[in-house]
């Protein structure tokens, strides 16, 4: 029989038995108990609110608990709650995949499911590596930027290169080569350094974040200098992966941030916002030459990947109920208040003595302090709780400040947001 834990609150619960990420228990503080949330807002167990100032990382870009998404999601558990997808198939992921091909770069043209972002990388690169070889090659190197960021299994760390999260692991990777994120005064330099690499290495990929690196702090970079990367990468027969898990979805205005791009990627991940954060489930996306290569007599040249919960029916119903609002009108109309809204912010900001390069795309704000930090230091966990303590969920990386809020919010949050933050570079020297 369960022993009652009634008598003891969330987090003394917590504190016995679990293991949080990107969390130092032996100096970290206890967890904040989470009971409700509804739209843009959060509530702890004391009752106490806060404005989920970056959609519990870029997930709830609908609200938390929407109804047209939880409708969608109990229809579909009443109807088929999973089955299995090797040999099978079911409507949701069929009509998934109609619907989302058609926002999708024109050259897109087969799905294949996972349960997250980072086994959507792992998935793309591996159908990379697999597409030399099964085409007679054998190419062994990836391409990526520096300070990228694309997940933690051992593919996707590989190709990340933020050293905090990869530290321990560095001897086991994949082999990879970095470049700098382009820029207009820095392209031709990374031009010439990528066509050497390409002439010295076996290239297989190039991993990407297009136009935004999230993790790395919301650092932005040059598009027509992406174009530039990506069509010599092409030229020489490198498959081209855009990680689209933090900008898919509208985060930067359009539907994705390969839309803003003339070149299109052979092959894109999904993930975070696909299911409104409703449900783990993540896509990997390609184009017919990439599909192609894969089929053969030989059975072993078929892409032998799998996970249990491929195309889970429920997941899949969440996610057409978010591509649904994601193309309505109510939706469009509340990306383009807040990137206006953030546009004026940012020129609020110009010329205050703490802040250097404030930036906004789409949903996306961001700004760099002038102080050195490390990315969980001390200076970063008094910030976060500044934030905390005047009811809004932001996590600052290092020094940079960041929000990516929902697209439902209400101009009140959004103004108590900017308030926030306002206060918090006011206070900037007691807070340091």
């Amino acid at each position: 029989m369960l022993q009652s834990t009634t008598s003891k609150s969330l987090i003394e619960r917590d504190q016995k038995h679990l293991w949080h990420p990107l969390t130092q228990h032996q100096t970290a503080p206890p967890p904040l108990a989470i009971t409700k949330a509804k739209g843009a807002m959060i509530w702890d167990e004391n009752g106490n609110s806060y404005i989920d100032g970056i959609a519990s990382w870029y997930t709830a870009m609908f609200g938390h608990a929407n109804d047209a998404i939880i409708g969608a999601m109990t229809h579909q558990m009443q109807q088929l709650d999973f089955v299995m997808f090797s040999g099978f198939t079911h409507e949701p992921a069929v009509t998934l995949s109609e619907r989302l091909l058609q926002l999708l770069p024109s050259n897109q043209e087969r799905i294949f499911f996972n349960d997250n972002g980072s086994t959507a990388i792992e998935a793309a690169i591996k159908m990379a590596l697999q597409f030399h070889f099964n085409n007679g090659e054998k190419r062994d190197t990836l391409i990526a930027f520096e300070d990228g960021f694309h997940g933690d299994t051992f593919g996707a760390m590989s190709a990340s290169g933020l050293s905090s999260y990869n530290g321990p692991f560095e001897d086991f990777l994949l082999k990879v080569k970095r470049i700098p994120v382009p820029t207009s005064e820095n392209v031709e330099s990374i031009v010439q350094t990528l066509q050497e690499l390409l002439h010295s290495n076996a290239c297989a990929a190039f991993v990407f974040e297009p136009l935004v690196q999230g993790a790395a702090g919301m650092k932005f970079h040059s598009g027509n200098g992406l174009d530039r990367l990506i069509k010599i990468c092409q030229e020489h027969g490198v498959i081209c992966i855009a990680d689209e898990i933090m900008t898919g979805f509208g985060k930067t205005g359009k539907n994705f941030a390969c839309d803003h791009l003339q070149q299109q990627p052979d092959i894109i991940c999904l993930s975070k916002a696909l299911t409104a954060g409703m449900f783990p489930l993540s896509i990997t996306s390609c184009s017919k030459q990439v599909f192609d290569a894969f089929l053969s007599h030989e059975v072993a040249k078929g892409f032998f990947h799998a996970h249990t919960y491929s195309a889970h029916p429920i997941g899949c119903a969440a996610a057409l109920a978010a591509l649904e609002l994601l193309t309505s009108d109510a939706i469009g109309e509340g990306i383009k208040k807040i990137e206006n809204a953030h546009g004026d912010f940012v020129q609020k900001l110009a010329g205050h003595p703490a802040v250097e390069n404030a930036r906004s795309l789409g949903v996306i704000l961001a700004l760099d302090l002038k102080v050195k930090t490390d990315r969980y230091g001390n200076f970063r966990n008094r910030l976060y709780q500044f934030f905390m303590e005047r009811g809004v969920n932001l996590r600052p990386l290092g020094n940079t400040i960041y929000t990516l809020p929902p697209y439902v919010i209400t101009d009140v949050q959004l103004e108590q947001i900017y308030e926030a933050i306002s206060a918090a570079l006011d206070e900037f020297e007691s807070i340091c």
